[in-house]
């Protein structure tokens, strides 16, 4: 593919999606500069338990970039300025009992097993991300305490590669001050995940319930132990991971007052004919009425004197460092749900030589972040077995992507696991990145054998009665193995 311009790149987060791409592109060996800015104090992303969540502010019905907002960028850098007051969203979503939901023989790297399975508690994986780096040889790249306020394509002169320059902050903690400072960079991959900003839906009456009954509606976000919900009447809005999790939690610690009541927009993997003991399901909440203190279910009917309703409603995606104007547009489109001008989930139509986003599919974690870091690498150094199709084909990919996911009422970024969509993916991207060089330059792309698909296939966290074929399960410690089944990881 001949010699690649790019020397440097950066790379923005430090949980497993930055942690899988040092990796990758250190082992490339051609890169002069390769820096992974990190806001908080270590790496582990997501994985980080903040034992104190802090305040969440709550915006129903607003997207991340309305509440996420950049932050004034001083005209010039270096320099220092008090210290910025604004809410960033930094704190984790990791609760005390949240255990991992998928095997890890399938979540862990290709290299490097969890220390035991099938599901962990949280603190592995966060562990697991930090020792990655120093086993790896990669936390010298680390710049930790270092927040991304701004990226922005520079122009090159006679060059057809753009280069990119970052404007960093970090607080400085003795003189009380927030110190800027700028880099430049050949490339960039852009892997800060997306389980920051809670997603709270507009609902008639909640902006004024909130005021009124302050403390009283959450999101999942700042959820860390049932003691917080003793002897209180809750209601959990949700039944995905988080939603299931929850009530669960709630329910078998016998702490908050049953039932527990669960808003369901639809049924879910795990319902069976009715609610376990404990639980009562509601229809969507129609209205919320600050007055009287009830709560209207779309059903007609009402509930008063609730202590505690717990949003588990999911994230968005934000980009508060992404530089709209300067880099042509923004990166995410809110309105269609996905990423603007992106192939295959981890290419740029608009940078496609020195632009990479990962961790961004809701699929097989963390082992698709060894498949985007490897594909990445290569193209960066030049050393990609082929060569990504003409940017016609990457649009025709994405309006075949948009008119499937229309058609399958599903999400643009949800890769599904049980009719193949996951493995083409995975292939697409091994056969992009190719073998490593004779000389042992490059990570090789991991193979997906017999044991990891079987695990994925079989073992689950939970039981999900209602399946069509649910029969057949069988318990082990607090997990089951489905027998007989084909199973999604609709869960992740």
């Amino acid at each position: 593919m001949g010699r690649s311009p790019i020397r440097s790149v950066a790379v923005i987060g430090a949980g497993a999606a930055g942690a899988a791409a040092a990796t990758a592109l250190a082992s490339e060996n051609v890169f002069e500069v390769i820096r992974v800015f990190e806001r908080r104090e270590v790496p582990g992303g997501t994985w980080i338990y903040d034992a104190d969540p802090g305040t969440i502010e709550l915006h129903p019905g607003k997207l991340p970039p309305e509440v996420d907002t950049p932050l004034k960028i001083p005209k010039t850098v270096p320099r220092t300025t008090p210290p910025s007051s604004q809410y960033r969203y930094d704190r984790t979503p990791i609760y005390a009992e949240l255990t991992t939901n998928v095997p890890a023989i399938a979540m862990s790297f290709s290299d490097e097993p969890f220390p035991y399975g099938p599901f962990v508690p949280h603190w592995i994986p966060k562990q697991y991300i930090e020792s990655y780096f120093s086993l790896r040889r990669t936390d010298s790249f680390l710049v930790l305490n270092t927040t991304v306020e701004d990226v922005t394509s520079i122009p090159a002169k006679g060059d057809p590669h753009d280069r990119w320059r970052l404007t960093l902050r970090r607080h400085d903690s003795i003189r009380d001050v927030d110190v800027w400072w700028a880099e430049e960079f050949d490339a960039v991959i852009i892997a800060n995940g997306h389980y920051s900003v809670p997603i709270i839906p507009a609902v008639k009456g909640l902006n004024n319930y909130i005021n009124k009954f302050p403390g009283i509606v959450s999101h999942s976000k700042s959820y860390r132990t049932v003691g917080q919900f003793a002897n209180k009447r809750v209601i959990v809005i949700g039944n995905s991971a988080s939603g299931h999790d929850i009530t669960t939690q709630l329910v078998e610690s016998g702490k908050p007052k049953l039932p527990v009541y669960q808003s369901r927009r639809s049924k879910s993997r795990w319902d069976g004919a009715g609610p376990p003991p404990g639980i009562e399901w509601k229809p969507v909440i129609e209205e919320y009425n600050a007055e009287t203190g009830e709560i209207l279910f779309a059903d007609n009917t009402r509930l008063t004197n609730i202590d505690a309703v717990i949003y588990c409603t999911g994230y968005g995606p934000s980009f508060p460092f992404w530089n709209v104007e300067a880099n042509g547009g923004p990166l995410y489109d809110y309105a269609k749900g996905h990423l603007r001008e992106n192939y295959q989930h981890t290419f740029s139509r608009v940078f496609p030589h020195n632009l990479g986003i990962m961790g961004f599919p809701r699929v097989l974690t963390f082992r698709s972040f060894e498949y985007q870091a490897i594909a990445l690498a290569r193209l960066f150094a030049g050393r990609h077995s082929k060569p990504l199709p003409p940017l016609s084909e990457q649009e025709d990919w994405e309006k075949r992507r948009a008119e499937l996911v229309q058609r399958e009422r599903r999400k643009f970024h949800d890769i599904e696991w049980d009719e193949g969509e996951t493995m083409d993916w995975f292939r697409f991207l091994f056969e992009l990145s190719g073998l490593p060089v004779l000389e042992d330059l490059g990570r090789c792309p991991p193979v997906l054998g017999d044991a990891t698909r079987w695990a994925i296939d079989h073992v689950r966290k939970y039981p999900e009665p209602g399946r069509e074929d649910g029969e057949g399960d069988l318990e082990e410690e607090g997990w089951v193995i489905l027998e007989q089944r084909k199973d999604s990881l609709h869960f992740i």
